[in-house]
């Protein structure tokens, strides 16, 4: 939490060190401008601004009941769902996802996708591209963080990195995403979570602030006077952040969504604020929401929808609890930046760890199946309107071009100016780390 209370502190300026330490803790996306310079120029982009919005299906969602339905298949294993044709010729999807098949012209769904290390249910591949398995030092860094890193703050008051999910019951259907070995201060920033609390100025007016330059100049010298304490690493990118984000309403002014035209957001919708079982929430309104935060600056914005492990009674909750909520935000999502003239600019992602069974079980579930799972992408300048990979007559295994996690990372990086062939970054021990280990950009888009 950001606290300045004014009284009686070690600075001259009334901040103590345990207040210098608590800015310093607010995890806010910093700016290292040689890497910004570096990455930009690699990139061959100048004052672009290029965004990725990530949503994180909580769960892993049945693959096969979305964009893979298998009528010939049998029984057993199709379900009941009916296909329904798309706004592109040849491509179908699930009857319950009308309002993305109208929009199919600026998706790619991505049937063939595959790479989770097991069943076990965990955010990290969706954010990372890489698996929790023998991990550098420190861990592997989300895209939002690795964004942060490289490129830092379109403005200087919004945060490069921000996470719409609120904490959940099972820790890893609200992660945002981890900063991994790149350190906290390319952290998301979380408005729904726990930073919050962090966006008060706790009884301290704007006047009270007063001068920045004065307060930033004692944090500073206090820094250096400490300069052997590792833990205020990072501190001047922090604190100035921090500053820069309670002092402008242009976070503020994103996050309000009442000065949205009341129109855009009927067509949104609400869903539900509250969370699913140990799940995040289906809010229709964090959708809206992160197409407000990109156009505000934001890099990296990601948000969690529901809980999908439907290991019973399978069809009828996901018709019933998850699909039409989530084909609405979705699809409305998409048709908005395509609207709002940043189709080339935004690319979305939408997925969850991992497939579900091909065989229904004796109570009309799926379990989980890491073998093969779908997605969704749109936008970014991408070559939509395709299909892209294909599974076996059960839907169990990739057919036709399988599609790693981390090709599909690849290709976000590279719709965000960064050359995933090319950028490294230290781990904690110092050794140089692909952002992107061994997969490339998708060709086909």
């Amino acid at each position: 939490m950001l606290t300045i209370n004014g009284n009686g502190g070690r600075l001259c300026d009334g901040v103590t060190r345990r207040d210098a330490l608590k800015i310093g803790a607010l995890g806010l996306g910093g700016l290292s401008l040689p890497d910004l310079l570096r990455a930009e120029q690699r990139a061959g982009i100048k004052g672009s601004h290029k965004a990725v919005i990530m949503i994180y299906m909580c769960g892993a969602p049945p693959h096969q009941d979305m964009y893979d339905l298998k009528m010939k298949a049998p029984s057993g294993i199709r379900g009941p769902f009916q296909p329904i044709d798309t706004a592109v010729p040849g491509i179908q999807i699930c009857e319950h996802m009308p309002m993305l098949a109208k929009v199919m012209d600026k998706c790619i769904p991505l049937r063939s996708v595959h790479g989770s290390p097991n069943g076990s249910h965990d955010s990290f591949i969706c954010y990372t591209g890489h698996s929790f398995v023998n991990q550098p030092p420190g861990d592997w860094p989300s895209m939002g963080a690795v964004a942060s890193r490289l490129q830092g703050p379109v403005n200087v008051s919004v945060p490069p990195f921000i996470g719409l999910s609120p904490n959940t019951g099972h820790p890893p259907y609200g992660s945002p995403g981890h900063p991994g070995f790149l350190g906290i201060s390319h952290g998301a920033f979380r408005p729904s979570g726990p930073s919050r609390a962090n966006m008060k100025l706790n009884g301290v007016t704007l006047d009270r602030l007063g001068n920045r330059k004065q307060l930033l100049t004692s944090l500073d010298a206090f820094r250096r006077s400490h300069s052997g304490d590792s833990s205020l690493a990072g501190l001047d990118d922090l604190n100035r952040q921090a500053l820069d984000i309670l002092t402008s309403s242009r976070l503020a002014d994103a996050l309000d969504l009442s000065k949205e035209d009341p129109a855009v957001r009927e067509r949104y919708g609400k869903g539900s604020p509250k969370n699913y079982g140990d799940g995040a929430p289906r809010n229709l309104e964090h959708f809206l929401m992160a197409r407000r935060l990109v156009e505000a600056g934001a890099r990296v914005v990601t948000l969690n929808f529901g809980r999908w492990d439907f290991h019973s009674n399978n069809h009828n909750t996901a018709r019933d609890t998850h699909l039409p909520l989530f084909d609405r935000g979705l699809a409305t999502l998409i048709a908005d930046i395509y609207e709002r003239g940043l189709g080339d600019d935004v690319s979305v992602v939408a997925w969850g760890e991992f497939g579900r069974t091909p065989r229904i079980n004796k109570t009309a579930g799926r379990d989980h199946w890491p073998q093969v799972g779908g997605g969704l992408i749109a936008g970014g300048g991408m070559q939509t309107g395709q299909v892209i990979g294909s599974t076996d007559r059960l839907g169990g295994v990739p057919k036709d071009r399988p599609v790693h996690f981390g090709e599909v990372f690849a290709t976000l990086y590279r719709n965000l100016g960064l050359d995933p062939a090319s950028m490294k970054l230290p781990d904690l021990s110092g050794r140089p780390q692909f952002i992107v280990d061994k997969h490339s950009p998708m060709p086909e888009v």
